[in-house]
């Protein structure tokens, strides 16, 4: 009788699932290194666009054959692609202009526990007391990394502008996760990824010419911003996406919630060689809080709640 995959991991699988948090950590890294250069919508917009013009050339033909399915779900396409893609990349560059990569990064790993309580409070999914405890423990972990370890800043409201704005584009994943569940397309990963990105990068244009034309910032365009660019439209976007659903399709979905979790360890050491940053003590306790966190609140279920994937 067919049952979820539980087999161990092979060499080959899980280097699948180690190269996307490295291409996600490598993301923030890069939005770090771009401020000051590109700004934070123009570099969403051009990742987007740039990924979108590869993605349409290896799927364009299947977007064509699905054209009804588009037709007919573009309400549900068009808010995933304004949630996953527009508005969740968007805001964790702008957020990396005043934090940095690892507490995007260690944000970014409550987000299983973020979609389980969204579920419970919008999509009428059971959440017992496990998975309260679970969250608790995740939430002090976030509240650990931008208090930077000190309750006079929670006090203070003396937050890291950059982390607030993580925290709401972790709450836009969420519900981004839930609709592309709720709603499934019926079409391949890339194919439904596309369709997505189409939406997503007519979404950031406005905000993209506004941040020029009124907010005054431009793109200083030179080898280091087109290299970020080719860097950030084909690792951590397509083929990171390629690499995590190959691997989950192999060995299902709960293994891969737990490789997502290197991405602040790929984060720490990524700042430290490229940006100089320094890993604080407050870093590792919020990674142990908010993973035991993750741990409590997947592994007590029944039929758990798998990581979707990054964008």
């Amino acid at each position: 009788m067919p049952h979820d995959k539980t087999r161990l991991l092979d060499t080959q699988t899980a280097l699948l699932l180690t190269l996307p948090p490295l291409f996600w950590a490598g993301n923030a890294v890069v939005g770090r290194l771009m401020v000051g250069q590109i700004p934070p919508l123009a570099l969403s917009f051009y990742r987007w666009f740039f990924a979108l013009a590869i993605a349409l050339f290896i799927v364009g033909p299947d977007l064509w054959r699905h054209r009804a399915v588009l037709r007919s779900k573009w309400k549900s396409i068009a808010v995933m692609g304004v949630l996953g893609v527009g508005s969740y990349n968007s805001l964790q560059y702008v957020a990396l202009e005043t934090t940095t990569p690892l507490n995007v990064s260690l944000i970014t790993s409550s987000a299983p526990v973020f979609i389980l309580l969204i579920g419970g409070a919008f999509y009428k999914q059971a959440v017992g007391r496990a998975q309260w405890i679970g969250a608790l423990l995740s939430i002090a972990g976030v509240a650990l990394v931008v208090t930077q370890g000190d309750p006079a800043h929670l006090a203070a409201l003396h937050f890291a502008p950059g982390d607030l704005i993580m925290l709401v584009a972790v709450f836009l994943w969420a519900i981004y996760t839930w609709e592309l569940r709720q709603r499934p397309l019926g079409l391949a990963p890339m194919t439904s990824l596309a369709a997505q990105m189409i939406w997503g990068v007519l979404s950031i244009l406005p905000f993209m010419l506004a941040e020029r034309w009124i907010g005054g910032q431009v793109t200083h365009w030179g080898p280091q911003v087109w290299a970020a660019l080719a860097y950030v439209a084909v690792l951590p976007s397509l083929l990171a996406y390629w690499c995590w659903g190959s691997a989950v399709g192999k060995v299902g979905a709960q293994i891969p919630s737990y490789f997502g979790n290197l991405a602040p360890l790929f984060a720490a050491l990524l700042s430290w060689l490229f940006l100089g940053e320094t890993i604080h003590w407050y870093h590792f306790w919020a990674a142990v809080l908010i993973f035991a966190g993750i741990h409590v609140a997947l592994n007590t279920r029944r039929q758990t709640v798998p990581l979707e994937q990054e964008l």
